[in-house]
């Protein structure tokens, strides 16, 4: 499901600063250090366009795909037994209400304050894109932060790079007629390049555990309520690693960098740990 158009001024900045380091990069960083027209500043040109690209088509797809809604009709079947509520915050199979929306939570769905509406496997709400990330546009979300990272490595290589050239160029001439533009470039580029390098570190580790953000945040108090009680917790849509990476990033491997989720079903219902462990004691 597709989104709306509403004007968003963070989403505006985001673009903003996108704009400002890809002109930077290639008309300034790449032609200072190659020489534009050279054939590694075209090499160099047209990866980080590349890069570019991938990153601005995966930030606009991650804002207009809808992250996931709750059907109206939605109804936990309670008498089934291979279709258990798992609620991390509380023991027990609970069944799941929202006062706000008036209407039963599948596991996984939480209440977004600001969009005003229960979300389906919600992570969290994003400022910057002006929308949460959850069931449906978790992966592209991820997608976008990988190649931001890149694109923002990249820019800083060849900032770094440029800044170092010993070409035959005048100095004097090049640090002052861009001395401006590496400064904004550098002060911007190097906590941007620190904070999503951490935001990507961040959901490789939530991707690995099959968590999200908010049950991040539950299962810390969930397994103090545990030992607290004597008892042990774990995570229960934990699968293991491989499993974890193929249910949020797809089955086929080569697809895992392209904004591409039939694989992530309705949303409503996820394999846990509970359900594998049952099946593999029955198989014995």
């Amino acid at each position: 499901m597709k989104r709306g158009f509403r004007f968003s001024l963070p989403v505006t900045v985001v673009i903003t600063a996108v704009g400002y380091v890809y002109v930077s990069t290639v008309f300034v960083f790449v032609d200072q250090w190659f020489g534009l027209w050279s054939s590694p500043g075209i090499m160099n040109a047209v990866a980080f366009t590349g890069v570019a690209i991938a990153c601005v088509f995966n930030y606009a797809v991650a804002i207009y795909t809808d992250p996931g809604r709750v059907p109206a009709t939605f109804m936990p079947d309670v008498e089934d037994a291979d279709n258990p509520v798992h609620e991390i915050k509380r023991k027990g199979g609970d069944l799941r209400y929202c006062q706000k929306c008036s209407h039963y939570k599948p596991p996984r769905a939480h209440h977004c304050r600001v969009c005003k509406r229960c979300v389906l496997r919600m992570d969290h709400h994003c400022i910057w894109m002006n929308t949460c990330v959850g069931h449906a546009n978790y992966k592209v979300f991820f997608i976008f932060v990988l190649y931001a990272v890149i694109a923002c490595i990249y820019s800083l290589v060849l900032l770094v790079g440029s800044l170092t050239n010993d070409s035959a160029k005048d100095e004097e001439e090049s640090e002052g007629s861009f001395r401006t533009i590496y400064v904004i470039s550098g002060l911007l580029l190097v906590p941007l390049t620190v904070a999503l390098s951490v935001l990507l570190a961040w959901h490789v580790y939530l991707i690995l555990r099959n968590k999200t953000t908010i049950e991040y945040h539950e299962g810390v108090r969930a397994m103090w309520l545990a030992e607290k009680g004597g008892d042990d917790y774990s995570h229960p849509y934990d699968l293991g690693a491989y499993e974890n990476l193929i249910s949020a990033l797809g089955p086929n491997v080569l697809c895992w960098v392209c904004p591409r989720s039939r694989h992530i079903g309705s949303g409503l219902r996820f394999p846990s740990a509970y359900e594998k462990k049952a099946g593999a004691s029955a198989s014995k």
